[in-house]
């Protein structure tokens, strides 16, 4: 590719991020004026901001989740839970009372009502005094480091919900595990949903779930 050839292409690319940047933060686009070099540091600094929290979140979130799961265990243990080892395959409604399970696979209907999916369930946890055929309570963990990303996501949990009643019936017991920024517009949404909650800080409520 020859010199000419470079510079159109890059032409192209330098049109297509013109179009798709934002004024806010690029601010001489629109003025069509050359950048100081304090705007352009400024510039550079938002986006360098932004990619290291596009990075670095998901990371956050993992490690987070991991944390909420092994505070969630401890629990569940010391009150006479046992874990099923991921080995054992043991189906979600085939669990026996007083065990749990993290990372389960749990199969529903999508909404023409005949192709399944399979959706993971964080925390499937089937309570001591669970009777004959009783589903397990499942639990999301959740955590969050600002109230804009939750959001974002809240629609998550709203669309598990949806698809677990489908399939399994009003009865399903689908709850969140918080820890961090979640604000009464998110809480709000999850409960028009039916989804209840509990927060980290708050581990033993875990008993008012039947648990």
């Amino acid at each position: 590719m020859s010199a000419a050839d470079i510079d159109f292409e890059l032409a192209k690319i330098a049109t297509i991020i013109e179009k798709m940047a934002d004024p806010d933060i690029f601010a001489w686009l629109d003025r069509k004026i050359a950048p100081t070099k304090t705007a352009v540091h400024r510039a550079a600094t938002i986006v360098a901001d932004r990619l290291c929290g596009a990075v670095a979140n998901p990371i956050i979130r993992n490690a987070q989740e991991k944390r909420q799961l092994a505070a969630i265990k401890t629990w569940l243990e010391a009150h006479g839970y046992k874990q099923l080892p991921p080995a054992e395959g043991t189906h979600f409604d085939a669990m026996p009372a007083g065990t749990f399970s993290f990372r389960m696979n749990v199969p529903v209907k999508l909404e023409d009502g005949v192709r399944n999916v399979n959706i993971p369930i964080d925390a499937v946890i089937m309570p001591k005094r669970a009777k004959s055929g009783q589903l397990p309570v499942f639990f999301e963990a959740k955590s969050a480091g600002d109230f804009t990303n939750t959001n974002k996501r809240r629609k998550e949990e709203a669309v598990k919900m949806v698809q677990l009643r489908a399939t399994y019936g009003k009865q399903v017991q689908f709850r969140l595990f918080l820890c961090g920024y979640f604000d009464s517009g998110y809480l709000g949404y999850e409960a028009a949903e039916g989804i209840d909650w509990l927060w980290e800080h708050r581990i033993d409520d875990l008993a008012l779930f039947g648990i």
